[in-house]
């Protein structure tokens, strides 16, 4: 079955990271709540790779900062729109995303939605 992912990268506070992983873990349940196939969220351990560009040197990443990995399964590119809109009306959301109490900076956050090419 064609699959979709939203795939997410951004730079944590270090000291930021166990409120990040607590607002995961409650986003996580409500976009299962809508239907996400699965949500993941990965914090960085291996960034000093000897090839390509570690994250976060390309995400300018202060040395008190570490990178999370995230990303949201869907069946669709047409199941993720209709879980996303869903999920954007769902009041824990909403509760959230208060950009003050935000324990990362959101504008440094890269984003964008892939279609499945090969899967095992």
């Amino acid at each position: 079955m064609p699959k979709y992912v939203d795939g997410f990268v951004l730079p944590v506070p270090k000291k930021n990271l166990a409120a990040y992983f607590k607002m995961a873990k409650a986003a996580s349940k409500v976009w299962r709540d809508h239907g996400a196939l699965e949500y993941r969220e990965c914090v960085g351990e291996d960034m000093k790779v000897k090839f390509g560009t570690p994250f976060p040197k390309q995400m300018n990443c202060k040395p008190s900062e570490t990178v999370v990995f995230s990303w949201i399964v869907y069946k669709s590119r047409a199941h993720r729109d209709q879980v996303n809109a869903k999920v954007m009306k769902d009041p824990r959301i909403a509760e959230m995303c208060d950009e003050k109490n935000m324990p990362f900076d959101a504008k440094r956050m890269l984003y964008g939605g892939f279609s499945v090419a090969v899967e095992i």
